[in-house]
């Protein structure tokens, strides 16, 4: 009798039980997406729930421990301990989502070939990528005479502490792009967006090694966490 009274409320608790107008993923092609709250996304993304839960009892539990998909975002294993009987699967799958939802920002600003005029610019595109990364990693923009992203590349990836961007590659990169101008941007895991020692080395290289070649670095924008550091906002060029 006991294992019957478990399936009978894991069975109340199914989704599939609940009139379709109720059904997340029934709602998302009834209504559309941008009509779903952060739960009901979630939900769809795990599929099932896990037992004595549904997938939104179980989606509930997850924003209200997290609070935002950004935090879901750099999470490690640990911290899913809480939630019995969630594989490593479905958290791959909630990891896998938000990254796309990352890309599609970076490949929208590619295909738009917004105008950069300032490190705030920088920011807006870059931050949401960038922040909460755990490691160093070094982008640079590639902008043509009008001062729009024709690319963006990765030139390298460091340690935690710190990346090595090879000034060779990034201005061969420039030049295969027909390039006339770059911006780097690089991230600080520690959350302090002030550079290093190095970081101005670097910089200081690039700059010149730039000249030779005709192509201008504009600017170097470090991201720590929220907050963001401009050579050329803090008169270091």
């Amino acid at each position: 009798m006991r294992k019957t009274a478990q399936q009978n409320i894991s069975y109340e608790k199914s989704i599939k039980n609940w009139p379709k107008d109720d059904r997340p993923r029934e709602k998302l092609f009834k209504e559309g997406e941008h009509k779903l709250s952060n739960t009901e996304l979630l939900a769809i993304l795990l599929r099932s729930g896990v037992k004595g839960q549904s997938a939104i009892d179980l989606a509930r539990k997850i924003i209200q421990k997290f609070k935002t998909f950004r935090n879901l975002s750099h999470t490690d294993l640990t911290q899913w301990k809480e939630f019995k009987g969630l594989g490593e699967a479905k958290i791959a799958q909630i990891r896998a989502a938000i990254e796309i939802g990352r890309r599609f920002q970076e490949e929208e600003i590619k295909q738009n070939k917004p105008k950069i005029k300032s490190a705030k610019d920088v920011i807006e595109f870059m931050m949401p990528r960038m922040r909460d990364l755990k490691k160093e990693v070094f982008k640079v923009l590639l902008l043509n005479s009008q001062n729009q992203i024709i690319e963006i590349i990765e030139a390298t990836e460091g340690t935690v502490n710190q990346a090595k961007p090879i000034i060779r590659e990034v201005l061969q990169k420039a030049l295969q792009y027909f390039s006339t101008s770059l911006i780097c941007v690089h991230n600080h895991p520690s959350g302090d967006p002030k550079p290093s020692r190095e970081d101005k080395i670097f910089t200081d290289e690039l700059v010149q090694a730039g000249k030779v070649l005709q192509i201008k670095v504009l600017d170097h924008v470090i991201v720590g966490g929220s907050d963001w550091f401009s050579f050329v906002d803090e008169g270091e060029f």
